[in-house]
């Protein structure tokens, strides 16, 4: 390309295509390089100037999975962790999981009293000695970035709830932590004002090695969104049933059973699910 290709961003700003930036987003799929070669020269010959974000993860999607499932599924971890919305209710069941991951003890959906008011907490999670608070924050929107103003209203309500105590898990405890956590990014001012006053983040991309997209790879905590194998409709019916992650299916198959399908989609459900969470193992030991 003799001329310089724009991609247009969901803000609408315009960059320019970055083909390193593409080959990496492909490789992380955890496609074998090969494959991750056909998949890019394949995508070349569809790319154009001003062509979308959007358009070019559907053409990198439908390739992927043209070679298998298991690739697309993973590639779409960040539109998966969206697809827990329209409100963020089931992501922050999906964060729950994620510290149970760790060896929390957990709660969602909390309401404390704290010194001056009522706080509804999101996730509680403890484990020994520590007691934590976590806000998510969760957004359904590509780009958007949670700016400094949210740590700081959390600051207050943090401030607001350390003197109390609670018994959730039959130990009386005082907050050791509070976390924010969330799908979208953070400004600098964001990650500035938390590290401070030493409120935890996890996010999209930070801290970068334990970052969510960090944190479902090394864990296979992939939210069951991510399967390709089953339909909008039926993710919301499992959804709807506490099945959260894609480890949930494998441990209890029965989950599968309610969505009244076929046996051979049934299948090809639970075989999706296993080589998604063998691929991270694999690529992430």
């Amino acid at each position: 390309m003799n001329h310089p290709i724009y991609v247009t961003k969901f803000s609408g700003e315009k960059v320019e295509f970055n083909p390193s930036a593409l080959k990496n987003s492909l490789i992380k799929s955890g496609a074998p390089l090969q494959q991750v070669e056909y998949v890019f020269n394949e995508m070349k010959k569809h790319i154009y100037d001003g062509i979308t974000t959007r358009k070019l993860y559907q053409i990198a999607f439908k390739l992927l999975k043209q070679q298998r499932n298991v690739f697309a599924a993973r590639y779409s971890l960040k539109k998966a962790l969206r697809d827990l919305g329209p409100a963020g209710y089931y992501f922050e069941k999906w964060v729950a999981k994620v510290f149970e991951y760790y060896g929390f003890q957990t709660l969602t959906g909390q309401l404390l009293d704290g010194k001056a008011v009522k706080h509804e907490v999101d996730v509680v999670a403890q484990k020994d000695e520590r007691l934590i608070l976590a806000e998510c924050k969760f957004r359904n929107t590509v780009d958007a970035k949670i700016s400094v103003t949210t740590p700081m209203y959390f600051l207050s309500r943090i401030k607001d709830l350390e003197e109390k105590s609670f018994n959730f898990f039959g130990t009386a405890m005082k907050l050791t932590e509070g976390w924010l956590v969330s799908n979208a990014y953070l400004t600098k001012d964001a990650i500035a004002f938390a590290e401070c006053y030493n409120i935890g983040l996890i996010s999209w991309d930070y801290p970068e090695d334990r970052s969510i997209k960090r944190r479902v790879d090394q864990g296979g905590l992939y939210p069951i969104t991510c399967l390709t194998t089953i339909s909008q409709t039926e993710k919301e019916l499992l959804l709807q049933k506490g099945c959260i992650l894609v480890k949930d299916i494998i441990r209890e198959s029965s989950l599968i059973e309610f969505l009244n399908i076929s046996h051979k989609k049934a299948k090809n459900i639970l075989k999706e699910a296993r080589e998604l969470t063998e691929l991270s193992s694999t690529n992430d030991e």
